[in-house]
Formats: C-alpha cells, sequence, structure tokens
C-alpha cells in the first residue's frame, strides 16, 4: 500500500485511525439514537456500548429523558437501571416514553461514594441493557475507573451531570451538551472522535401521545409537585 493511500484510508492501517475531517468508525457495537439527523453526527452512527457516555445538561427535565426514549426501547430486552435520578421515577411518565415498571430498575444509595460502587459493580456484572446515572460532582480517578467498568460489557452507560462541567477533562468519547429550545433540545458537540463541530444542532423531540392529550398536565421530563396542603373549609370568625 503506498503512503498516498494509508493517508487517504487510515483504518486500513489500523481500525481505530481516523482523519480530523471525519467521523471515527466506532469499534464498539453502536443502538441507534432513533434521530437520523444526530445519529449522522456521531461516530458509528449512533450511541456506542461498552463506555461512558457524558450527558451535561443545563437543567434537569428539559427532555433528556424523550431524547434518549429511542435507545432505551431498543435495549429494553434487558433491564434499564436508574441510578440516582433526581426525582422518583413516573410510572405514568415512563409509560408514556414505552417502558414499562417491569423493564425498569431504581436504585437510590444512601451516600454518593455506594451510588459509584453501585454503578461499577452494574456495568461489570453485564446484566443490563442501559445505565443511567444521575451525579452532581465525580472526580477524575472516578470517571476513569467508570470508563473502565464500561469497558468489560455492552451496556449502553450515559452520566448525566450539569452542564457546568463541560470545560472539564473526561476519558468519556462522547461529550453532549444539552440545552432546552422551543420544541426540542439545542445540543452542543463538547467532544467526539471526528471534527469539531461549533455550530450546535437543533434536535425536535415529539410529544409523548400522553402529553398531547393532556395539554395542561405537567411535563412528563419533570417530576409532579408536591401535593399543596389542604385548606380549612370552614373560614375563621372574625371579631
Amino acid at each position: 500500500m503506498s503512503i498516498s493511500s494509508s493517508l487517504a484510508t487510515p483504518e486500513a492501517v489500523h481500525p481505530a485511525l481516523w482523519l480530523a475531517s471525519q467521523l471515527a468508525r466506532s469499534q464498539a457495537h453502536c443502538v441507534d439514537t432513533g434521530y437520523p439527523v444526530l445519529s449522522a453526527q456521531l461516530p458509528g452512527g449512533g450511541w456506542p456500548t461498552g463506555c461512558l457516555l457524558d450527558l451535561l445538561l443545563q437543567q434537569h427535565g428539559i427532555g433528556e429523558m424523550r431524547l434518549l426514549r429511542p435507545a432505551l426501547r431498543a435495549v429494553a430486552g434487558r433491564r434499564v437501571v436508574l441510578l440516582q435520578p433526581p426525582h422518583a421515577p413516573q410510572a405514568l411518565g415512563l409509560a408514556a416514553l414505552g417502558l414499562g415498571p417491569e423493564q425498569l430498575a431504581w436504585v437510590r444509595p444512601a451516600r454518593s461514594g455506594d451510588a459509584l460502587w453501585a454503578a461499577e459493580q452494574i456495568l461489570r456484572s453485564g446484566s443490563c441493557g442501559a445505565l443511567l446515572f444521575w451525579q452532581t460532582t465525580v472526580r477524575a480517578d472516578a470517571l476513569r475507573r467508570l470508563h473502565l467498568a464500561a469497558q468489560s460489557g455492552e451496556t449502553l452507560f450515559f452520566l448525566l451531570r450539569p452542564l457546568a462541567h463541560a470545560p472539564d477533562a473526561s476519558p468519556a468519547p462522547l461529550r453532549l451538551g444539552l440545552h432546552p429550545a422551543a420544541g426540542g433540545l439545542t445540543i452542543d458537540f463538547i467532544k467526539r472522535r471526528g471534527p469539531r463541530r461549533e455550530a450546535p444542532l437543533f434536535l425536535p423531540l415529539e410529544l409523548p401521545a400522553l402529553q398531547r392529550r393532556l395539554p395542561h398536565h405537567a411535563p412528563l421530563d419533570r417530576p409532579l409537585p408536591v401535593a399543596a396542603p389542604a385548606r380549612r373549609l370552614q373560614p375563621a370568625l372574625v371579631g
């Protein structure tokens, strides 16, 4: 093979090589995102399994569950684990996303260290189709351990944490910043194996059928508000 041809097709030299102007060919199995416009921007054409995927949120409940809905439904033949979500999962909302309670496991550790330990054990066991792990702060060494644990299997692993961590280093091969937008999400490609994308991607997200039928219902991505305490039915006596 000539030097010029090897430069044109670096994957012929080694499958882990790619040109800076092209998306890398993912060596891992990828799960379709369900959104062609997004899949076209990801190496391998989908969410790679067996690695850490960093989703950095401007705030919770902006549509991240609707974003992940097609992928979670695709792997729901094995259990989907919700580890330390910011709010108790809603059976009604998850059912609207196509995920039944028999497909889910909710893990709520008492301490952050216990949550990290649980995440590693879940990833190393290889028994789950997907793990969604919400964490506010994760040290660099813990990120490396999570990434290594994910590489021992083919679990679809998303770490959801605040957008403020975007400047921090991470071993994750894919890092996306998610911002709320009318009708969907705006996605920043903070890190990917391929050319840098400066312009954000707008991704329209369709509302679940249940929410379309109930326009005044609370968004399914958000928790239901706490019920207000009952007021006295008999007015206080004046005088």
